[in-house]
């Protein structure tokens, strides 16, 4: 039967929950997601069942795009709402050579998506070599993303190291693009530099002046952006994934990172993150404190906390959980982390995208921004790539269940804002790592797509 789930304090999602015994499969016909027709032009609405540490259910039925759809929960499973899509196409795959660690930056006066990822002639890290790119066009009236030949950036590497980590950023009031990443000799893994607690690592950038066609020669930014904590670290990195520029009058640069602190423990070197701040469109850089032990991969968005605009920053750990932390200036300082349940880590954690965007309801105050985040669901392994939403941050609980954008096999992932889609609602595209490693692939969809009971109180 259906049955109706308590709703959260704030919380305006209307879910329901499937809930019967379960012996064998049983088939199950929904009309339209909370009982009610919601407007969808561009997809079905589906029922939410969230229970994280379930297996997807198998789905039968109606095709895309219908206004029903049968499920056939397996013994043991429970449903999660299935997020329709405006397109979904593989952009990068595997064969002579595997793409890890994607990477996306949309250029919204150009209508151009910029895709990145690093090609590796095996799925170790240590096997990595370059950084690629792929240039997507977007068209208002097609909808649709052409994507064009795969081309390498081969300016982004420094003589005699592999390039990873890919973490581009879109200076908006300069049209500048920065691709920063880190630099590695040979095939020196993170490993042996956590052991011996020799840090070989370099942060390097290149940038383009023409939103992606031509690159500048490699800049080694350690020296001067490090500096002197570059002996006190085993090792470190950007990012992954894309970066951020704050909306305040200099138009702030904030580059993600987490460093291992070699002194900061007796024991083995322990990760923190922390940012790379700018007031002078890249021209210098301030480095800011660690955040908090046992923070890793990460990344920023700007939101409002009460009156204050502020830095939100959502890093993968080792909890089986995320954490978070915010900044009052700039990124350079943060509060003490607040662990997110509701955005469960597997086992070892991953990688995973936050993006702000402002919030689609009439009436809202200019300040008000919502959160959107992309993290595999399971939380025993690294599959059913999920999309949850916050209508409500930077607080902790007000995190909505995912709803699944790709079944299956998952890992990394990058989240863009793409402006307003066909119908009304916030627009925004992903690439995502899927197949066990096989492929990194593109979806583009929609909030009300993804959450159409977000829509219901407007």
């Amino acid at each position: 039967m259906l049955t109706s789930a308590k709703r959260a304090p704030r919380e305006a999602f209307l879910t329901f929950r499937l809930a019967w015994p379960c012996a064998g499969p049983v088939p199950v016909t929904i009309t339209s997601c909370l009982g009610v027709y919601l407007p969808a032009p561009v997809g079905p609405a589906r029922v939410a069942a969230p229970h994280l540490n379930q297996r997807p259910c198998r789905r039968e039925g109606a095709a895309h795009g219908e206004g029903q759809e049968q499920l056939v929960l397996q013994p043991g499973t429970s449903a999660m709402a299935s997020c329709p899509v405006l397109q979904k196409e593989r952009v990068f795959q595997s064969g002579a050579h595997v793409y890890r660690i994607p990477a996306l930056l949309y250029l919204p006066q150009q209508k151009t998506l910029l895709a990145f990822a690093e090609e590796r002639t095996s799925k170790k890290d240590e096997h990595a070599k370059l950084i690629v790119l792929r240039r997507g066009s977007y068209s208002a009236s097609t909808r649709q993303v052409q994507w064009h030949s795969q081309e390498a950036v081969s300016q982004a590497q420094l003589e005699g190291h592999r390039s990873m980590n890919p973490s581009p950023l879109y200076d908006e009031a300069t049209g500048t693009v920065f691709l920063f990443f880190i630099a590695i000799p040979g095939q020196v893994s993170e490993h042996h530099q956590l052991q011996t607690r020799v840090n070989v690592t370099r942060l390097c950038q290149v940038t383009s002046p023409d939103h992606g066609k031509s690159w500048s020669p490699p800049t080694d930014l350690t020296d001067s952006v490090i500096a002197s904590a570059h002996k006190d670290w085993a090792t470190f990195a950007v990012g992954p994934g894309h970066c951020l520029q704050l909306s305040n009058p200099t138009r702030t640069l904030v580059v993600p990172a987490y460093a291992y602190c070699s002194h900061c423990s007796l024991k083995a070197p322990s990760p923190s993150a922390f940012c790379l701040v700018s007031h002078d469109h890249g021209r210098s850089w301030a480095r800011g404190s660690f955040v908090a032990q046992g923070t890793l991969e990460c990344q920023v968005a700007e939101v409002r906390d009460g009156q204050q605009r502020v830095v939100y920053l959502n890093s993968r750990s080792p909890l089986r959980a995320r954490v978070q932390a915010q900044s009052a200036n700039n990124g350079l300082d943060f509060k003490e982390t607040q662990q997110v349940k509701k955005l469960v880590e597997p086992p070892h954690g991953c990688q995973g995208s936050i993006v702000s965007f402002p919030s689609p309801h009439a009436g809202s105050e200019p300040l008000d921004w919502w959160l959107l985040y992309t993290h595999p669901t399971d939380p025993q392994q690294r599959s059913n790539l999920g999309v949850y939403l916050n209508r409500w941050p930077p607080v902790p609980t007000t995190w909505s269940e995912p709803t699944l954008l790709a079944p299956g096999s998952c890992a990394y992932s990058d989240l863009q804002s793409m402006g307003t889609g066909p119908d009304g609602s916030p627009q925004f595209g992903c690439l995502y790592e899927s197949d066990d490693y096989k492929e990194i692939v593109f979806v583009m969809f929609t909030l009300q797509q993804a959450f159409p009971a977000a829509f219901l109180l407007q």
